[in-house]
Order: C-alpha cells, then structure tokens, then sequence
C-alpha cells in the first residue's frame, strides 16, 4: 500500500510538496508529447526539417510516361534493331558511339529509345510497318549521316524535329506514304550530300527550309507529286552537283528560281524530265 502524505516510510517522511511538483511538470509536458506523437503519425516535419512521410511520390528515377530509366550512358560502337526485343535491349542508353541501323519489318514501337539524344549515324530502312518514329524525339546531334529510306507505311518525320546537328549526309528516299519533312526543320546544314528521291506522296520541301548549305551534291528525283522547292528558299551554297529530274509535276521555272538565289556552287547543273513549262520572266540562270 502506497504510503499517504505526512506518513514515514522506512524512518522517512514522505515529502508531499516534492510529488505534487513532480505531478504538475509532468501534467504541463503532456500537451507538447502529444503534438510530438501527432506529427509523427501525419507526416508532419519534425525539428530537423526532414520532408513530409506522407503518400508524396518522390520517385524521380523514372521517366513517368515512358517508364524508362535514362542511366545506361553510352553504347560503344553500332547497334542493329533487327526485332521488337531489340528496341527494348537498347532501352535506357542516352547515345551511341557508333551507327544506329534500325531495318525492322515486324516493328511497330519504339518508344523504349526515349533516353537517346546523339548517335553517329542514324539508319532507319525497311520498316514495313513503322508509322511513326515515336521514340526517337530526344535525338538532337547525328554525327554522320541521316538516312531515312524503303519505309512503306511511314507518313511523317515529325519525331526528328529536335536535331538540329547533322554532320555528313542526308537521305530521304523510297518513302511511299511520306507526305512531308517538316521534322527535318531544326537542321542548318548538310555536310556531305543531300538527297530527296522517289517519295510518291511528298508535295513539297518545307521541311528544309533551314537548310542554308550543303557540302556535296544535291539530289532531288523521281517525287512525282513534288510541285514547288519553295522549301529550298535558305539555300545558298551547293558545293557539288545539283541534279533535278524525273518530277514530273515539278515545273523547270522552280530549278530556274533556286539556281537565281544560290551565292555559291553548284559545279554542273542537271534537269530533264520535270514538267516542262516556259518560264516568264525567265530567271537569268535558267538551264
């Protein structure tokens, strides 16, 4: 039995005024231990300044809409897209050293390339079911060339639009279903040849309208729905041959007017078989 106040425990008093003291410090703690405990079980930040524990997701690893981790660096050497499992090896790498083949009939997706940003070269052929290039829109540098070729189903290069750095050459051709290049707008120059051939649906150049040089010959044949090169309007400079033939829509005058604004180049000039019309006025450097 507890001993009462005033009462001797073992020869000594029991001093009340001590646990009356005891009692209150104890009494006037209790509201700061229970704000303690309630902000532990919030999530609230503590003294320390730690963040909310709540259900904030602090993933950042991960792309959200891609679900794919960008911590692969680079890949040394070419790589070969020959499968759809091969989009996913090569899923997470942000450049590539070497060359870039995508040649993949069975393909429809590839979305998973979402980390790559510069390649060497970038090969994309004989993709019969590839719509789009979705998968591709982070790419800024190609160090070599761009070749876009005997693609059957593919209608846009829209996914291209971010490079703006393309070192060697440029090749659109064989592309049955491809309306326009307006992806292609962010490239500047074309160091090594370009060439725009036998695409069947391709109306117009527009899509290089930021092309101001290019270092080798230029090639632009057999798009037999081409009307105008108004596209070409920034060209100045043709280091090689142009070559303009086998668009049979596209009238002579159009050659005639590019051939008016270039400062340099080209070497020879080469047309026949585009619609022949007679130009008035006739530009001054009409062939």
């Amino acid at each position: 039995m507890m001993p009462s106040c005033g009462a001797v425990l073992s020869g000594e008093a029991v001093t009340c005024e001590k646990k009356d003291s005891a009692m209150k410090h104890m009494l006037l703690m209790m509201p700061a231990i229970v704000l303690v405990f309630a902000g532990c079980a919030d999530g609230s930040s503590g003294p320390d300044g730690g963040t909310d524990g709540g259900d904030t997701d602090t993933d950042t690893d991960i792309d959200t809409d891609t679900d794919t981790d960008c911590t692969q660096g680079e890949y040394s050497g070419d790589f070969e897209i020959l499968e759809q499992s091969d989009v996913t090896t090569l899923a997470g790498y942000t450049s590539i050293s070497g060359a870039l083949h995508i040649e993949c009939p069975s393909c429809t997706d590839l979305s998973e390339l979402v980390c790559l940003v510069s390649v060497g070269d970038l090969w994309i052929g004989n993709n019969a079911a590839l719509t789009h290039l979705g998968g591709l829109s982070g790419i800024t540098s190609v160090g070599g060339s761009l070749a876009v070729k005997w693609n059957g189903a593919l209608t846009n290069l829209d996914e291209l639009s971010a490079i703006v750095s393309l070192g060697e050459r440029l090749q659109i051709e064989y592309n049955p279903s491809l309306t326009d290049l307006d992806g292609l707008s962010g490239i500047t120059s074309v160091g090594d040849y370009l060439n725009i051939g036998g695409n069947g649906a391709l109306t117009n150049l527009d899509g290089l309208s930021g092309i101001t040089s290019v270092g080798g010959n230029s090639w632009i044949q057999y798009n037999l729905v081409l009307t105008n090169l108004d596209g070409l309007g920034a060209l100045t400079s043709v280091a090689g041959d142009l070559l303009v033939y086998h668009n049979i829509v596209l009238p002579d005058c159009e050659v005639c007017d590019l051939l008016d604004q270039l400062t340099s180049g080209p070497t020879s000039i080469e047309v026949h078989d585009n619609l022949d019309d007679t130009c008035t006025p006739v530009p001054a450097n009409c062939p």
